[in-house]
């Protein structure tokens, strides 16, 4: 996901899906323009200030133009990385701001959640009509919630008009395949691209060559998993801390790769149960290197951090709480017959048979002391999750990276910090980007049960090493001992660096670049349908689009997403929503001159 001013991804992207239908009428007034034939209160156009990163500047021009057109006076915004548009965006410094999210999740419930529900990580709304419907939708089946998402769309664009939609992106990325073996690099709709899997052409290099990978924002949110959710770290924290479950390239939920061998849900959708893998220990950092630290990860890891994830309390500027909000309770199971006592949803089968599949060894005893696990001869560790509803879109969060496994040993050693008086200029928590960075304040203090750990941090790159106690002996376990990110923040230069073999692999390469990667023999491009979308949200805490639907509907029917498909080469498709990726709504926004024009006098008229 996951969000940053223009692109949230890291996430971070591609669709082939085509949205058609029409608009829904509305008996809500505000929704009706002026009566037709209505003359222009006067003819000076309303100003409207739109704030964007710089990187954003061809959907800026296309948005002003378009906006210029039906009568706005566009002042640009533009700041030159994501943190400055935050602190512009926090500050209300705005009417519109160029926003994009990807789904990271591949579940509608990521895609509406923390943008839109009062209270929400990223939501700027407080509408209880639209709260209603996302609680509604996150109950019901993939059958029943179609329905519930084109009310919440039409309420949310078109009767509302809380954004205006620009478009669908494609996920993409471009790789050196004359360095790396073109079968191990992934791209996947949702899922951030997995370092484990990737290798060398030339296996031999696997010890001591790096590949090289790209970001373009050098400040890390956090590496605490549950502290951020933009395209900073999503990727980096996906690849060093293991989740309960991953997503397939097609956003299907699998334990493959996962802290899990198998999961099972109960009868009535709100018991989850998930049986422990044995073979991941954390590793930490001596002297920049990676050692195993003898620490295994177990049921008390996953048990502390589910609950904090859930808990917006557990940690100051928790930014993904409301992703893991239902979840009740995380414990441990250490009665077999509990297991063989509970029926599957829509199963005959039960729990127990649902987590013995394809295990070596079946279940003969369950303990509670992770150093007593012992697969080989049938002794597990089992959590069970409950859930404060039946919610089974619960498992796809379980899969994004603020659901990854941290140490609790380390975590409560680190944060002994009071929440409540939590010092910014004093306190050093789990997971600060200072702690990484070369420097003074250099104190690597992270355990990490995933493939990889931050070694250390510069404004120039960030080295990662092979944790050398994560799943050792399987098909999971790294196969390249070191990865580096380096940062460049404009793309022709980080095409360039890819042309020239300074990096390996490119991750979100632009529409508008794909022909020069495909006319470089030396160079792969991978596409892919994404969940990501882009589009205008409206400042709804003050200035006058903040009052006044009708001055945000006159912006929302001046959009014209015609012209940006056209622009980017029929790369882009048309969207309504954050959800249009996922579901299949039948809406579609169409630019409307006469509807602006109308809408823009009878904000006029009001003002008089």
């Amino acid at each position: 996901m996951k969000k940053r001013g223009k692109l949230l991804i890291p996430a971070i992207l591609s669709v082939s899906l085509m949205m058609s239908g029409c608009t829904l009428a509305t008996k809500d007034k505000s929704n009706s323009p002026a009566p037709s034939g209505q003359p222009a209160v006067d003819s000076n156009p309303v100003d409207i200030e739109l704030l964007a990163m710089s990187s954003g500047e061809t959907d800026v021009n296309i948005v002003r133009d378009q906006l210029t057109k039906n009568g706005f006076n566009v002042k640009l915004n533009l700041q030159p990385d994501y943190g400055t548009f935050k602190a512009q965006q926090d500050a209300g410094n705005y009417d519109i701001a160029l926003s994009s999210w990807t789904t990271v999740t591949g579940n509608p419930d990521y895609a509406v959640r923390s943008l839109f529900k009062t209270g929400g990580d990223y939501s700027i709304l407080a509408d209880s009509e639209i709260d209603e419907l996302i609680e509604k939708a996150s109950t019901q089946t993939q059958e029943q919630f179609t329905d519930t998402y084109k009310q919440l769309e039409q309420k949310l664009v078109f009767d509302k008009a809380y954004i205006a939609p620009l478009y669908i992106s494609v996920k993409s990325q471009a790789f050196n395949q004359e360095v790396l073996n073109k079968d191990s690099v992934r791209l996947s709709k949702s899922r951030s691209l997995p370092w484990e899997e990737l290798d060398f052409k030339d296996a031999a290099k696997r010890a001591k060559d790096p590949i090289i990978l790209q970001s373009t924002l050098p400040t890390l949110t956090s590496l605490d998993p549950i502290k951020g959710n933009d395209g900073s770290i999503n990727i980096i924290n996906t690849n060093m801390y293991v989740r309960l479950l991953n997503l397939t390239d097609d956003d299907k939920l699998t334990p493959e790769g996962s802290l899990s061998y198998n999961f099972a849900i109960a009868e009535g959708n709100t018991d989850y149960y998930f049986i422990l893998r044995d073979d991941i220990n954390f590793a930490q950092i001596k002297d920049k290197l990676a050692v195993d630290s003898g620490e295994r990860v177990g049921a008390d890891d996953v048990i502390f951090s589910l609950l904090r994830a859930k808990d917006k309390n557990s940690v100051p500027n928790h930014r993904t709480y409301t992703l893991h909000e239902h979840i009740k309770n995380a414990e441990l199971v250490t009665d077999p017959s509990v297991l063989e006592s509970i029926k599957q949803s829509g199963s005959s089968e039960t729990v127990k048979a649902g987590l013995e599949k394809g295990l070596g060894a079946k279940i003969s005893g369950l303990v509670s002391d992770k150093k007593q696990a012992n697969s080989k001869e049938g002794k597990y560790q089992v959590v069970k999750l409950t859930t404060t509803n039946p919610f089974p879109q619960v498992l796809n969060y379980l899969a994004h990276q603020s659901a990854g496994i941290v140490s609790k040993k380390q975590v409560e050693s680190i944060n002994t910090y009071d929440v409540a008086k939590f010092d910014v200029n004093k306190d050093i928590p789990y997971g600060d980007q200072n702690t990484v960075t070369e420097g003074a304040k250099y104190n690597n203090t992270l355990f990490t049960s995933g493939p990889y750990i931050l070694s250390y941090k510069n404004d120039y790159e960030a080295v990662f090493l092979k944790n050398p106690a994560y799943m050792t002996g399987t098909k999971h376990e790294p196969k390249v001992n070191n990865i580096k990110v380096r940062f460049i923040k404009d793309a022709d230069s980080t095409l360039s660096a890819l042309r020239s073999g300074e990096i390996h692999l490119y991750y979100g390469v632009s529409e508008t670049k794909f022909d020069i990667v495909k006319g470089d023999s030396k160079l792969s491009l991978q596409t892919i349908p994404s969940n990501a979308v882009s589009y205008l949200l409206f400042n709804t805490k003050n200035r006058e689009v903040a009052k006044s639907a009708d001055l945000r509907k006159a912006v929302l029917y001046s959009i014209n997403q015609d012209e940006f498909l056209a622009y980017y080469k029929n790369n882009k498709f048309k969207a309504v929503s954050t959800v249009s990726p996922i579901v299949k709504t039948g809406l579609e926004l169409k630019a409307d001159a006469g509807k602006a024009k109308e809408f823009l006098n009878a904000y006029k008229a009001s003002k008089k």
